[in-house]
């Protein structure tokens, strides 16, 4: 009993657990996720084609209505492939890449503005404000990050160079 509580009270093996347990996890997540992105493709390509060859030439061609959820369904599954991204550099980093995480949250809001049905929403012009301070504030942040980490590879260039 001593020899299975000895590794968890160390905090060295406790921290080593965890990361096995992290990376272990971080692996199953990016599988299932590489399984949703496979299912969800196909789904885009069904519905592209559909739009393409509709059936009610009416209702289901581009113009009729289809080019919205199109447009969604696409972005749904660049923002997974996003995360599939975030996953994957964790993995070889075993870091969060705040850049690539704000980059996933504007795509995000982009599909939700693309895709957002104002019949169903009490105050529009709350929620698009909303949105757009979002929008603002992700980018924002954004920009910071990408300017923190360009004058982090510069220091790192120039510091190598003399």
């Amino acid at each position: 009993m001593r020899r299975l509580v000895s590794p968890i009270v160390n905090d060295k093996h406790f921290l080593e657990l965890l990361g096995r347990f992290q990376r272990v996890l971080a692996r199953v997540l990016a599988l299932a996720l590489v399984l949703v992105i496979v299912v969800a493709t196909i789904h885009l390509l069904v519905h592209m084609a559909q739009a393409v060859y509709p059936i009610d030439p009416i209702n289901g061609n581009l113009m009729g209505g289809q080019l919205v959820p199109l447009l969604g369904e696409l972005l749904t599954l660049l923002i997974a492939i996003e995360v599939l991204e975030n996953i994957t550099a964790y993995l070889r980093q075993h870091t969060i890449q705040l850049e690539l995480v704000l980059a996933t949250a504007l795509t995000a809001l982009a599909r939700k503005v693309i895709v957002l049905d104002k019949s169903d929403i009490e105050d529009p012009a709350l929620l698009i404000v909303a949105l757009g301070a979002a929008i603002i504030f992700l980018s924002a942040g954004y920009l910071m990050v990408r300017k923190a980490h360009g004058q982090s590879n510069k220091a790192h260039d120039h510091g190598n160079h003399t």
